[in-house]
């Protein structure tokens, strides 16, 4: 008893500390000092619309926790979207809410309440009108599809915005009409992009790796689109191939 007493004395008076702030209220004070600092302080937002190279950047400095959470986001979107797709959605629309709350209280300084108030009252939004939430997330996908599109025919970047309409306009009115692989195709899309974004994260922390995979990306720019485009098809061919047969589910009605 007195051997097992003086091991464990040691790790209590590691922890037992008379500096405050090496207790946990201590500690719990530190972390949210450090939030409150990163939501005061944001990441600059690009003055124009997002390139490849910029998105490689992002993922270079994305920390590995966020490329392990992407990893792992992106593969159950990838795998059980259509399962489980009205909790993904709502928690899209909680994440579009929460971003959009940041922004409007940043001039305030009350970003993380802003933030929570505006992921909240999204995704409460959200979940009785899942039709309509179905389809602006398609119409967001249409935009970026239009966009990437638009800049792999070599047109004209400023005109760019027309490929994004062109995208609003045609996926949003087809999740209306297709619902079930709407839903299948846009889950597996974001499933995609989270998961080649969570891997090139871990990648490109490594010199070796990284700077001969920016450069192969630099020169045949169609290669992250097909990096993108494979798993989202394997992820279409999946569920479709796992839902069970029969009718589509009924959206919640508004």
């Amino acid at each position: 008893m007195l051997a097992q007493l003086n091991g464990v004395m040691p790790l209590l008076a590691a922890t037992d500390s008379t500096d405050p702030s090496r207790s946990p209220f201590g500690l719990v004070e530190k972390w949210g000092r450090a939030m409150t600092i990163a939501a005061q302080h944001p990441a600059p937002q690009p003055a124009h619309w997002p390139v490849q190279g910029d998105l490689l950047e992002w993922c270079r400095l994305a920390g590995p926790g966020v490329a392990v959470i992407l990893i792992l986001a992106g593969i159950v979107y990838l795998l059980f979207g259509f399962s489980i797709f009205k909790a993904l959605v709502t928690l899209n629309a909680a994440v579009l809410g929460g971003y959009a709350g940041t922004l409007l209280g940043e001039k305030n300084g009350v970003e993380v309440p802003a933030a929570i108030v505006g992921g909240l009252l999204a995704a409460t939004a959200a979940w009785p009108t899942m039709k309509y939430s179905v389809a602006i997330m398609g119409a967001m996908f249409g935009a970026v599809l239009g966009v990437t599109f638009w800049r792999l025919a070599n047109l004209d970047p400023q005109f760019g915005w027309s490929g994004a309409m062109t995208g609003v306009v045609f996926f949003g009115l087809l999740s209306f009409l297709l619902f079930r692989e709407c839903i299948i195709t846009y889950t597996s899309l974001q499933g995609s992009v989270m998961l080649i974004f969570g891997v090139l994260g871990l990648l490109l922390k490594y010199q070796d790796i990284g700077d001969p995979l920016s450069h192969h990306f630099e020169i045949k720019p169609f290669l992250l689109p097909l990096a993108i485009f494979i798993p989202t098809l394997c992820g279409f061919i999946y569920q479709r191939a796992t839902i069970p047969a029969g009718p589509a589910p009924a959206p919640a009605k508004k």
